[in-house]
């Protein structure tokens, strides 16, 4: 058994939000939230102690990384890993400054894909 099973999904797309939350779901993991911005992410990681934040990289508030340095500095420290529909080479090293475990371009979202970074 995987240790993170308990996921916040955090995506301005709500039709993103459902279609990951269903592959998911599917693939083991428990989708404990949702949240359609940072602030709302902030707000959902503080009440719902997720194991890991699923974290598009392109909010409408502040940005991803902008949200995970600030979960950093808040003290909590769920697992975090980007996605994007943009290539992960178009952020630089901002992904691996960024203290996340890394990066799922939304195209391939799956169980398998976010187990094998998590492992």
């Amino acid at each position: 058994m995987r240790s993170v099973t308990r996921i916040l999904i955090v995506d301005d797309h709500g039709g993103f939000r459902t279609a990951a939350s269903r592959v998911l779901s599917a693939g083991g993991f428990d989708v404990v939230g949702e949240a359609e911005n940072g602030a709302q992410a902030l707000d959902a990681v503080a009440r719902l102690h997720p194991d890991a934040v699923l974290l598009d990289v392109q909010l409408p508030d502040i940005d991803g990384f902008e949200v995970a340095a600030r979960l950093r500095a808040n003290g909590h420290s769920p697992t975090v890993v980007f996605t994007s529909s943009r290539d992960a080479l178009e952020f630089g090293g901002l992904v691996a400054r960024s203290g996340a475990r890394g990066f799922i371009p939304k195209a391939d979202l799956s169980g398998s894909t976010l187990a094998a970074l998590l492992a």
